[in-house]
């Protein structure tokens, strides 16, 4: 039930367990996400045109990207800090795609 100390290195300096935990979830705490949602206005080519110019995506991941908009009806096409992804979102929305920061 107890735990013994075997060195009294281990009893100066405690090490919690949760320590690595905290620094996880603080991290995950900054990390959002751009969702690319279906509309029935916008072309395949002119998502695919946006994701490649605005988020930086290769064709290849653009092309999937936009077939799952399009199936599935949704898509998280970014992550990153808030800073980095409101330009993004809002360049998304300039040419009338439907997106959201979450």
């Amino acid at each position: 039930m107890f735990s013994t100390i075997n060195n009294i290195k281990d009893y100066e300096n405690p090490q919690r367990e949760y320590d690595q935990e905290i620094a996880l979830l603080e991290k995950e705490d900054e990390v959002y996400k751009i969702v690319l949602w279906n509309d029935d206005v916008n072309t395949f080519d002119d998502v695919i045109e946006a994701l490649v110019e605005i988020c930086k995506h290769t064709l290849e991941q653009a092309e999937q990207c936009t077939m799952l908009v399009h199936y599935k009806g949704k898509c998280t096409v970014k992550t990153g800090s808030l800073e980095v992804l409101k330009p993004m979102h809002e360049q998304l929305l300039a040419r009338s795609l439907t997106s959201e920061i979450v």
